[in-house]
Parts: structure tokens; sequence; C-alpha cells
């Protein structure tokens, strides 16, 4: 397995598929590296050369910003709008949906699963 940026990229796929399992890559910024370092894009994985991932790796850390340092960049913006207490960072601070979502029904990837409250008793069970 190729790795580039400390990632192992998949031998099978083709260059412009594999280079998305790197974290902030999409289809766009993978087709935009091949056509700057010179690869086709349907190029296996496996088939590219010393040379050509080297050529990958420079144009990655030059142009963009990915892996561990785009992580700590989102964190590190998380942190601050809860840190200025604005309504966004109270919706993460309260693990809720952010942009405006409803949340009386179809909020459960966010809330988590249900948490169910003890009901009433009925007037049948109090007799």
């Amino acid at each position: 397995m190729p790795r580039v940026a400390g990632v192992d990229i998949p031998n099978n796929k083709a260059t412009v598929y594999s280079l998305q399992y790197l974290y902030g890559v999409g289809s766009k910024t993978a087709e935009l590296i091949c056509e700057k370092t010179g690869i086709d894009p349907l190029t296996p994985a496996k088939d590219l050369t010393e040379e050509q991932l080297s050529k990958i790796a420079g144009v990655l850390e030059q142009d963009f910003i990915i892996e561990g340092q785009l992580r700590r960049q989102v964190q590190q913006n998380v942190a601050r709008l809860r840190d200025i207490a604005c309504y966004r960072g109270l919706r993460h601070r309260r693990g809720l949906p952010v942009r405006g979502q409803r949340t009386k029904t179809n909020a459960r990837t966010r809330k988590g699963p249900r948490k169910t409250v003890a009901g009433k008793k009925s007037v049948k069970e109090m007799r």
C-alpha cells in the first residue's frame, strides 16, 4: 500500500479515488492534485512510482491543509465558538444540531439514543 501524508491509500483503486482517503481531500481536490502532478487519475495507486508519490506529497504539503493539521484547525474553531458562548457554541456544547435543524423529531444522530422518561401512572393503576 502506498503511503501519502502518513495514511495508507488503497492499492487497487485509481489514484483519484485513493487520494480521497486522506482527511480534507475530496473529489475536486484529488483531481486538482493529479492535474498539478501530471499523473493520470485512473492509474491504480499500486503503479505509482516513488517519484510520483513524492510529487503528490509535495503538492499536498504546499497547497492544502490536510489530516492532523486540518482536524486541529476544525477543533480550534469549535472551541472558539464554545469559548465566546455564541449560539453555535452553545449548540456544540449541548450536543444538539448546530445549523438550524428541528429537534422535536429527527435529531437522533446528534442527540444520541432516546432517554425514556417514566410516564404518569394511569387512573386504573392508582385504584
